[in-house]
């Protein structure tokens, strides 16, 4: 009997003194992996995506996300070089960019390129107020107005784009959808350059200006004539062609009259883009767009 219990508490002695088990360690969270991006590469190349869109998920509300505030920054090292070529056209950055005052079509950029380095080699964050422009130097700052709405934001150009035709800026995801242009895609928008410590710079354009909006609409010019008879050859040629409405605006420049031919007003940038490839096509040239009022 005393050798039993001698044997039992030696076992309970034994068992007191063995390690826990170690349990198996749950796996760590896997982050996201770093977006891999060799600019080496031609475009088709570069992206994972081939479509570009919105992120998946819940939308942004980007009614609290705060405008940039221009400040004077150096241009950047990458993406100003002058002239550069992109699809065998060739582009030459402004070097005044002070009076820049520019309308026309807006486009934005998404989910495809969210992460991938810009022409200045910054990160594309499409939950930013920023753009793309073909000629501005880099970095800029523009005030872009929403011509069917009135809406207006401030961004930040820090990209090159974009190169669809007949297109003047490429705005974020975020500013697209702060003044109205996400839902269709594209926009007529009003571009102006703000400079810092100028008044314009500090207003407030997060909100919808309290005014009508504006009754914007799409012409395609196709030439500019210092002589009007040159001019009325190619509304002739035009109408031969059943192109659509044509007529000369006849202004005066520098103390010269210049001779406008312009086809509209169109009723969307849809039907401007499909009539573009077809003057394309008669060898008639790269008409561009005007906006007016």
């Amino acid at each position: 009997m005393r050798w039993f219990i001698v044997l039992a508490a030696l076992l309970l002695a034994a068992c007191a003194a063995r390690k826990p088990r170690p349990t198996t360690p749950l796996p760590e969270p896997q982050l996201p992996s770093p977006v891999v991006d060799d600019t080496r590469l031609p475009q088709a190349q570069r992206y994972r995506q081939q479509k570009d869109g919105e992120a998946p998920g819940a939308r942004m509300d980007v009614s609290t996300l705060v405008e940039p505030v221009p400040k004077a920054e150096a241009r950047a090292r990458y993406g100003n070089k002058s002239p550069y070529t992109v699809l065998g056209k060739s582009y030459r950055v402004l070097e005044h960019v002070d009076n820049y005052h520019e309308r026309g079509i807006a486009s934005w950029y998404g989910n495809k390129f969210h992460g991938y380095m810009t022409s200045s080699l910054e990160p594309y964050d499409m939950y930013q107020f920023s753009a793309a422009h073909k000629t501005l130097p880099l970095p800029s700052y523009v005030r872009v107005t929403n011509l069917e709405n009135r809406k207006s934001v401030v961004v930040r150009v820090n990209d090159r784009g974009p190169f669809h035709e007949n297109r003047l800026i490429d705005l974020s995801y975020a500013a697209a959808v702060r003044i109205g242009i996400w839902p269709k895609g594209t926009g007529l928008v009003d571009v102006q350059v703000l400079q810092p410590g100028r008044e314009h710079a500090a207003e407030n354009t997060s909100a919808t200006v309290q005014a009508a909006p504006l009754h914007a609409r799409i012409f395609l010019q196709l030439g500019a004539f210092s002589d009007r008879a040159n001019a009325q050859r190619m509304v002739e040629r035009i109408e031969r062609e059943r192109l659509g409405q044509v007529s000369i605006l006849t202004a005066r420049v520098e103390s010269r009259e210049v001779h406008r031919v312009r086809l509209g007003p169109l009723e969307s940038v849809d039907a401007a883009d499909l009539l573009i490839k077809r003057i394309k096509r008669l060898g008639l040239g790269m008409p561009r767009v005007a906006i007016d009022e």
